[in-house]
Formats: C-alpha cells, structure tokens, sequence
C-alpha cells in the first residue's frame, strides 16, 4: 500500500470508530477464609445473587450488611487473598438438571464426579425456588412402594409426600432409603439420592451397589462429601431438589433422599456463626426452622392443570440416643406428613428394619395403598397394637388365659414376618399374599424360628404354582370374595406339603 492508501484506511477507520462506555458493580474482599469471604463496595447485590471472584471461583450472597456483604465462597476459597476484586453476575445460582445427569453422579454445583465426561445439558434451575402454591396441588393418593413389608403396610408413603426416616446411627435409615430406590425398577419413578457430609468411601460403595442392581439408570446421586466446604454441604439438598424439580414438571414421579439433614443442619450452622449471625438455641440460627422447611416444603403432588408430576421427599435425620424432642427433629418432624422411627433396642434384638411401629406414622395413611393392601394392612396395625401392649407380659406365660397367649404368639409370628433383610425388597403383591397368610391364621402353627422360611417357600409357590390367582390380584388390586377363597385353599395345599 502507498501512502495515500493507508492516509484513506485510516480515515476510514477513525469515521467508523463507535467507543462503547460498558459499567459493571464492582467490589473488594476485605476478608476471606473457612470458605466466607466479606466484600465492600456492592451495595446494590441482591441475596442469593452470584459473584465472580475470577480464577475460576464464584460465590452466593448469603449477608447484605450497611458497610459489607458476607458471601459464600464456591471452589477453592485458598486462592483468594484481600483486595482481589469481584463482579456481580447479576443471576442467581443455578445447578444443571435433564436426562443427561440421570445415572451420574455429581457434585452439587452439578460437576460430574463419576469420571464418565462432561454432562451435556442446556437445561438450568435455580437452586432456591418457591414451592408450588395450594391451587397447583393435588391430594396424595397414589403410593410409593418401598418393597419394605412393615413400611408398606403400616407406614405407607404417597407420591408427592414428605415422611421422614429418623433414628441413632447405624440402625438401618440409609438401608431404607436405598432399598426404596432399588424397588422403584420399572415403577416409572426417577432418584435423586443427595449424601450430605458422608465419607467418600461409603458413598462410593452405595453406588456400586445401586449400578450392581440397576438401579443408577434411572437414579441421580449428588454427593458433597464430609471434606467438602460447608458451603457446598448447604447447597447439595436444594441442588438435589432442583434437579429433581425439573422432572416433576415434566409429569414425571420422583423421589428425592437427603441422607441427612442433620449434617445440613451443622453445615448452615457454621456458616452462621462464621457470618457472624446472632446464635439461638444450640447455636443454630434464628432461622435453621425456614431452611428446611422451605426444601421440603417444595415436595408436591402437581395437579392436572400442571402436568400431574410429584416430588416425593425422604429426609433422614440422625438422634442422639433416641432423642426424638431434640431441636432439629423436633423442627423436621413438625414439617413432614410423617416419620419413620428406628430405634436401637429393636436392631440389636434383630429386629430389622428396626422401626418401632408406635412412634412411627404416615399423616396420608392408606389414601396411599392399593385396595388389596388395605384389606390386609388394617388388621395388620390392629394385631401389632394389640401385641405391644402385652408384650410386656409375655414372660410371665405360665399366667396368662389362653386367649391372651395366642394374641402373643400372633404377634410373635407377625414380628418374624415383617423382618426383612436388605436388599431383600419384595412386591406389593407379595406383600399382600404373605400378610393374608398371617391374619388368616395359616402361620400360627408354625414355629417362630421357621417362618421366615414358610414365607419365602409361599411366594415362590404362588408365583409358579398359582400364576392364575396372582394375575387375578394384579389385575383387580383388591381381594374379592372369589380372589379370597382361592387363596386360602391355595395356601393351605402349600402348608400342607411344607408341613
């Protein structure tokens, strides 16, 4: 180009030149560590807004205080230093939800953690989000079938219900949980399972077990881990939530396990303090009862109008020695339709799923039940209550009427037959055949240490044998007069060759 060329250019240029004037909200940490950092100079963030502290590292507006925010930090708190700057984002946090993170497992920002690649979705949901109003609801009457007889039966879960599992640790509340999971195989439900501040080496083996049994194609877990920051620990129930929320609008069923909001609870509580909340009672905040409530209070049966989906949510709390009037499950209790209670004596007697059927109970009751499962289920409660209250007695045996010792001795049977391995989940079928077998009195005679036995032999012999009578209760759910006296005479050609 000649001189006179590049004179035109760059005229051309200067005329075509537009300076564009581009503000952002910009602030300072003045102080960061435990991952809480305090920023200056952002006097217009909004809570629960997203920060962008570079580096890769974002952070939640948690505090708005006249002088600082308090924000907690996403990532890798250790990079930050004082003075670093920071830029609103203007959005709120949003975790990645679709088909894609089915059968993955993630962390709660939804990063895969599985090592099988990245997660291709475009689909995001904000992780706080207000739950479905009244008019959108729908009564629960559908059930969720645990496969667990003693649940099932007695403690029945709806979809769209809230029933929570409590007990001390190690008496089996993760064992229900995950055979729950399990028996939802080609009940049309999908599992958002979330580990709240468990070992990585627990949660690594849960998913072995669940790929092992099938269950992780249609299960998502989202795991924040005992090392994980408190923040993250926080977030994962209502990632979890979120995740499981974009399903349900969909219409589809799902069931959300935060195993366990105890944990939760100890997490906001450091963040708490370290923000410099006031404390209240056990130093939790002032407002440790809305953060659960408004997680759970997001599990809905949606009706018609919105798509007919349901969130079905199995919070799990921890007890310290059976303490059931502590704060936290005091709180959670009040907010579910429900609890399942495990207690200790019950699991060391052997007496598993260790669930003390007294303090246990389902607020839908058996609006959650099949017919079928009504029908036996009701004299089921009746005979165990009857059993409780003298159970007590039993060791004075020699004492006791006749009428009196063959109530015990009902009841001892129904205690083997509602004793269930894990991973041994059965049909509602099943279930129903068994306990038909128990109230009609064809395992009174039988000896305690063989019913287990007689059981098991019963449901392979009704399902080979007496496929006819089996398919007649699938297809009518109830027990009518013809389905009943087949099934007495089946059952007792089937004692008579076990005898």
């Amino acid at each position: 180009m000649n001189k006179d060329q590049i004179i035109e250019n760059l005229k051309q240029q200067i005329t075509r030149y537009q300076s564009e004037v581009k503000t952002e909200s910009v602030g300072k940490v003045i102080e960061v560590g435990d991952g809480i950092a305090r920023v200056s100079g952002l006097q217009d963030a909004m809570m629960s807004e997203m920060l962008d502290f570079g580096k890769g590292i974002f952070g939640v507006v948690l505090n708005l205080e006249e002088e600082s925010i308090g924000v907690i930090v996403l990532g890798e708190y250790q990079h930050l230093k004082e003075g670093d700057l920071v830029k609103k984002t203007g959005r709120i946090l949003e975790v990645p939800v679709g088909d894609a993170l089915v059968g993955r497992v993630v962390n709660p920002l939804g990063e895969p953690i599985d090592g099988k690649g990245p997660i291709k979705t475009q689909n995001f949901y904000p992780i706080e989000k207000i739950a479905p109003r009244v008019i959108t609801r729908q009564s629960v009457n559908k059930p969720v079938q645990t496969g667990i007889t003693s649940i099932d039966a007695m403690i029945p879960i709806g979809r769209g219900q809230r029933e929570l599992i409590i007990g001390d640790r190690q008496t089996g509340k993760t064992a229900i949980a995950i055979d729950t999971i399990i028996n939802q195989k080609g009940q049309d439900m999908i599992c958002i399972y979330v580990a709240i501040g468990q070992k990585k080496s627990k949660v690594r083996r849960l998913v072995a077990e669940l790929e092992s049994r099938g269950a992780m194609q249609y299960s998502t877990v989202v795991v924040a881990s005992a090392s994980d920051p408190a923040p993250l620990i926080y977030l994962s129930p209502f990632a979890g939530c979120s995740m499981g929320e974009y399903f349900m609008d969909k219409g589809k069923d799902v069931l959300c396990i935060y195993d366990d909001l105890s944990k939760h609870a100890v997490s906001y509580r450091e963040i708490s303090l370290l923000l410099r909340r006031p404390p209240g009672r056990e130093a939790y905040p002032g407002d440790i009862f809305y953060l659960h409530s408004r997680l759970l209070e997001r599990a809905a049966r949606l009706n018609e109008n919105y798509g007919n989906g349901s969130l079905t949510a199995l919070p799990i709390i921890e007890t310290q020695a059976g303490d059931i009037s502590a704060y936290i499950p005091t709180n959670v209790i009040s907010i579910t339709d429900g609890q399942i209670f495990l207690e200790s004596d019950l699991f060391y007697q052997g007496i598993r799923p260790a669930i003390n059927t007294g303090l246990s109970v389902s607020r839908v009751g058996s609006a959650a039940q099949i017919k079928a499962m009504k029908q036996v289920a009701g004299k089921i409660k009746l005979e165990m209550a009857q059993y409780r209250e003298l159970a007590s007695f039993a060791q004075f045996g020699s004492d006791l009427d006749e009428a009196t010792q063959k109530q015990i001795r009902r009841g001892q049977k129904l205690t083997e037959i509602l004793k269930q391995g894990q991973y041994e989940v059965a049909s509602v079928f099943d279930q129903v055949v068994v306990l038909f077998s128990a109230i009609n009195g064809f395992v009174d005679d039988i000896p305690n240490e063989k019913v287990k036995q007689f059981q098991k032999s019963l449901i392979e012999y009704m399902n080979t044998n007496a496929k006819k009578v089996m398919e007649s209760l699938k297809e009518k759910k109830e027990i009518t007069k013809e389905i009943e006296e087949e099934l007495k005479k089946v059952i007792g050609e089937f004692k008579k060759s076990f005898l």
